[in-house]
């Protein structure tokens, strides 16, 4: 719509006006949109009814519902309405556009309910195609390298635009198709000149590609970190729907069911916020990952470790004695012992009962008697070997922190047993060692102490736990390599050797009938005699315990087995029957591994018993002294300790001190060397309870006095000649009693523990308790040694007084 008079210019001429939203319209290009307000409608009539040319101007605020001309954009563009639909049913009218040219609004007015514009075209000016050019190209490249990043819906239309031939249309199509901000396409068509809009629209794609590129680096980045989470999103969905169609409980139900089980475990009121917490911590983690699979696994040992439950004790002590009985020969005060406890427990409810550690040599049952004891008082039974263990995290686990971390062996003991009360046996506590990485032995100082096991703390599980209803039975076969911190913990039960007549009885009850089913024999298809035996104890065992005499029992019971094999495979009808006495153990088993251990079989000068300890028990061990022609030397052999090279040395100054009583001259040990020797020189050897027998050997050698063969001694001796006690009195005396010594020698001090010695061991020997050296020579030696006479009176001078050439020998007294 035009108005025309002589004043007006040309290039000025007024239009119906609407006011756009979001959209700017370019010359030469095409926009759809939809007009719905009162005055836009009736512009757009007002239009229609004219050349159909209109005013589209966009508004600043999109959000504006009725803008005032002053928040219109003034550049726009005169565009033709190319089309227009008006549904009945609706206010607003769809219009197709066709943008001619741009132009500016002038001034802006409201009249009959419409927005009229009065319009200044934009002057039309011709380019340098020098400039252009390379614009074009510039843009062309910008372009393509946009499409290929941006995710762009129109690459098409993009490319169509590109075909353009003017570079002003060229620009305006590619501002429109692209998707760029209001902003940006405003600029763009307030910029006449061809050359800035082409300038500014490089620009734009420059920026355009930065943010493309930025957010596609974002997105990369974001991509990677989700990449794994949504794998194992994914993965986790599939688990669940397979164990759908297994039927198996999914995630949550897991959680349900762990909750329900800390909740029935019976936890202490610290553990149980401990195990409540870690839930918590799990239900938040993702289920694949490895955190979960620790927290997991700390939940378990704390649901699986015992919390209440408890087996029933017996407290029946006529049952228990007839349990310890059936399984174990002789053993009288271990088993006064156990009963005693067993009364105590019928008198109060919860005792703090003491640690029994069972001391002895390999083979007398200490591991066996633990599982007795556990049959006889109705525990579980579990048992922990320590030989070796030289980690402290052995005792109380590793740290969580760690991985593949677990609780200590204790912890995983009482889970093994499934009770708060169970026997746990702590097996060879004597062979702990220590090392870098702690001292084993100090982490069962906790343990051990009735005083402290109640509140146990492990590394792993980080609660305190009640061990003070477990007993413990500890086991070994020395003392002197437990710590004295921990052996102050222990109620030390010395299990000593067995006499030949108890591994007898052993022998019979238990041996012979578990190693005949063993090997697949009947009872009374073999058929020990009580000379076999004894055979076999005395000539091819040489221990305290019983394990090497039922490993050749069952050596016997092999080869019976295969005769019996042999004789099936003859197909004879006779029934088998072996029986197995003195000749047929020689027979099968072949020649004997050991001599018997006998008394001499005469008395000899320079040749005494003595008694020792040895790990498999007690042991004869003959002590020999001899003179040869020297200057005073003397000479210890058999590989012996300090200790025991220093009895020989006090031994020798006690001779020496009494030279007098025993009729030597002062100046004896001038002429002739001495010579000790202990045999089996490849046996290591110490200790000073040797110190009165070799004592007795260079009395009598010294003298010329026999020692008396049915005699064996031991003790400690003093350069005073005093006589200390010793230890091991149980298993020397038994030792001497299977080597047929009929009297024996023990310091004074040492009477007490002949209460442990069996009655009929006792019955057999004569025990002889000495405080000093002279009440032992004179058990010892056949005839009391005559004393030096006055230095004065001639007398006939023994031997140590005559010349080296007449000396006799150790064989025997010289006549």
């Amino acid at each position: 719509m035009q108005e025309f008079h002589d004043s007006t210019p040309t290039d000025v001429a007024r239009y119906p006006m609407v006011p756009i939203r979001d959209v700017v319209v370019f010359p030469h290009t095409k926009a759809a949109f939809v007009i719905g307000r009162p005055s836009s409608v009736r512009a757009l009539e007002e239009a229609l009814a004219t050349d159909r040319t209109i005013f589209l101007a966009t508004q600043h605020d999109a959000t504006v519902e009725d803008p005032a001309p002053d928040q219109i954009y003034q550049v726009g563009t005169l565009a033709y309405i190319a089309n227009s639909l008006r549904k009945p049913e609706e206010a607003t009218i769809k219009v197709l556009v066709e943008g001619r040219e741009r132009a500016r609004a002038v001034r802006v007015e409201e009249r009959d309910g419409l927005y009229l514009a009065t319009l200044r075209r934009a002057p039309v000016t011709v380019e340098n195609n020098k400039r252009i050019a390379p614009l074009v190209s510039r843009i062309v490249s910008l372009v393509e390298q946009y499409l290929k990043i941006a995710q762009d819906n129109n690459p098409d239309q993009i490319h169509a635009a590109l075909r353009a031939s003017d570079p002003s249309q060229l620009v305006d199509q590619l501002a429109d198709k692209m998707k760029l901000e209001t902003a940006d396409k405003q600029r763009l068509l307030e910029t006449y000149s061809t050359q800035e809009r082409m300038m500014r629209l490089v620009e734009i794609i420059e920026i355009e590609i930065e943010k493309q590129n930025l957010d596609r680096t974002i997105q990369t980045r974001v991509k990677r970190q989700m990449e794994k989470q949504q794998r194992e999103y994914y993965l986790n969905e599939k688990i669940k729907a397979i164990h759908k169609e297994l039927g198996r409980k999914d995630e949550r139900a897991e959680y349900d069911e762990l909750k329900q089980k800390v909740e029935d475990a019976g936890m202490t009121a610290e553990a149980y916020d401990k195990a409540m917490n870690e839930l918590k911590r799990l239900e938040q983690m993702p289920p694949m990952s490895a955190e979960s699979t620790v927290s997991r696994n700390y939940l378990d040992w704390l649901i699986g470790v015992p919390w209440t439950k408890r087996s029933e004790e017996i407290r029946d002590i006529a049952h228990a004695h007839e349990v310890l009985e059936a399984d174990h020969h002789g053993l009288e005060k271990i088993k006064e012992r156990i009963l005693e406890y067993l009364a105590v427990r019928q008198l109060i409810e919860k005792p703090r009962g003491s640690i029994l550690c069972f001391v002895g040599p390999p083979g007398v049952g200490k591991t066996s008697l633990g599982r007795s004891i556990a049959k006889a008082t109705g525990r579980q039974f579990v048992r922990l070997s320590l030989g070796g263990v030289r980690d402290e995290a052995e005792i109380r686990g590793h740290r969580r922190t760690y991985i593949g971390a677990l609780p200590g062996q204790i912890i995983q003991m009482m889970k093994k047993a499934g009770t708060i009360n169970p026997l746990i046996l702590l097996d060879e506590v004597d062979k702990l060692g220590h090392d870098f990485r702690g001292d084993p032995a100090a982490a069962l100082l906790e343990v051990l102490d009735p005083e402290q096991n109640h509140t146990f703390h492990d590394h792993y599980l980080d609660v305190e736990y009640d061990l003070s209803q477990a007993m413990f039975i500890a086991t070994a076969n020395v003392l002197h390599t437990i710590p004295p911190a921990l052996q102050d913990r222990l109620e030390i039960i010395r299990l000593a050797g067995y006499t030949e007549r108890e591994k007898m009885e052993i022998a019979k009850r238990h041996l012979v009938k578990k190693q005949a089913e063993s090997n697949g024999l009947k009872e009374e298809q073999v058929i020990f005699t009580d000379e076999g035996l004894k055979t076999v104890i005395e000539y091819y065992t040489r221990e305290a315990g019983v394990r090497n005499l039922e490993r050749e029992v069952g050596s016997i019971c092999r080869k019976v087995a295969r005769l019996l094999v042999q004789e099936k495979s003859a197909n004879t009808d006779e029934q088998f029957r072996y029986i197995v006495d003195a000749v047929t153990v020689k027979k099968l088993l072949g020649p004997t591994k050991f001599r018997a251990q006998r008394a001499m079989e005469r008395s000899e000068v320079g040749l005494a018993n003595g008694l020792a300890v040895t790990e498999i028990g007690g042991d004869v061990m003959q002590i020999e002294a001899t003179l040869v022609e020297g200057s005073g030397k003397i000479t210890l052999t058999g590989k012996l300790g300090d200790v025991m090279q220093e009895s020989a040395q006090a031994a020798v100054t006690y001779v020496r001190s009494r030279a007098a009583e025993l009729g030597l001259a002062a100046d004896f040990h001038k002429n002739f060397d001495l010579h000790v020797h202990v045999p089996e020189g490849a046996i290591p050897k110490d200790g000073p309870s040797a110190g009165i027998t070799m004592a007795t050997a260079m009395a009598s050698v010294l003298t010329r006095i026999p020692v008396h063969k049915e005699v064996a001694m031991t003790g400690e001796i003093t350069l005073r000649g005093k006589v200390l006690p010793i230890g091991g009195v149980k298993e020397k005396l038994m030792a001497a009693h299977r080597a047929g010594i009929t009297t024996i020698v023990i310091p004074k001090e040492n009477e007490k523990d002949l209460t442990e010695i069996p009655a009929d061991v006792l019955e057999a020997l004569q025990v002889n308790a000495v405080e000093t050296m002279d009440e032992v020579l004179q058990i010892a030696l056949e005839r009391a040694p005559s004393p030096r006479p006055d230095a004065n009176l001639e007398m006939t001078a023994p031997v140590w007084q005559q010349t080296p050439s007449n000396t006799g020998t150790a064989e025997g007294p010289v006549g």
